[in-house]
């Protein structure tokens, strides 16, 4: 009898085991952030060098996983759904792109190890809310200064963007935080052109 107990344990055990071994992890996916219009920035002459940064992010999303809020209290960090790239490198790099298209100037540096180069614009940014959502897609609350160095005008600019999910899943968050941003840039690309 014992034996018989002993043996239904045993393989109770292996068939435990072999369902844990014999299915696979789920796959990691990653996403990035783009731009919804890429356009084709013109040669640097005569165009404004322009800085972005320092891009502050909030600690609760900088990470590689993506935070998705599930209520007003209440986030979940995703083990599968990941950025590509840390958000506090993403989000001046996009911001990069839309100030090149939209001030015509290829002349944009994002990388931190560039913030003391000679520019003709600084474009400091704090985002102060990066929320995404799988049911009510993006919202970025941004504050953010543009700085002309040849003749010393600053603006200073706040931009709260929602986007809806065109899609959905993660790629669709991707998509709208992408939109959004991209009406952020819009708003400082103004600013820019304000302040010469």
């Amino acid at each position: 009898m014992r034996s018989r107990i002993a043996r239904g344990w045993l393989l109770l055990a292996a068939v435990v085991l072999a369902a844990c071994v014999g299915t696979p992890a789920p796959k990691e996916q990653y996403f990035t952030l783009s731009s919804p219009n890429p356009g084709v920035a013109p040669p640097a002459s005569d165009s404004p060098s322009i800085y972005v940064g320092p891009v502050t992010v909030p600690e609760a999303v900088d990470r590689p996983s993506m935070v998705l809020r599930t209520s007003p209290n209440q986030v979940d960090v995703s083990d599968d759904y990941r950025w590509a790239e840390p958000l506090r490198n993403a989000i001046p790099r996009m911001i990069g792109d839309v100030l090149s298209r939209e001030l015509g100037t290829s002349r944009v540096l994002t990388n931190r190890s560039a913030s003391a180069t000679a520019v003709d614009i600084r474009v400091s940014i704090e985002i102060q809310r990066f929320d995404s959502s799988l049911t009510d897609g993006a919202t970025i609350d941004a504050v953010w200064s543009v700085k002309d160095v040849a003749n010393g005008k600053m603006r200073n600019g706040r931009s709260v963007v929602h986007e809806a999910l065109a899609s959905s899943g993660p790629a669709g968050i991707a998509a709208a935080a992408s939109r959004a941003l991209e009406r952020v840039g819009h708003e400082i690309a103004q600013a820019a052109r304000q302040s010469r």
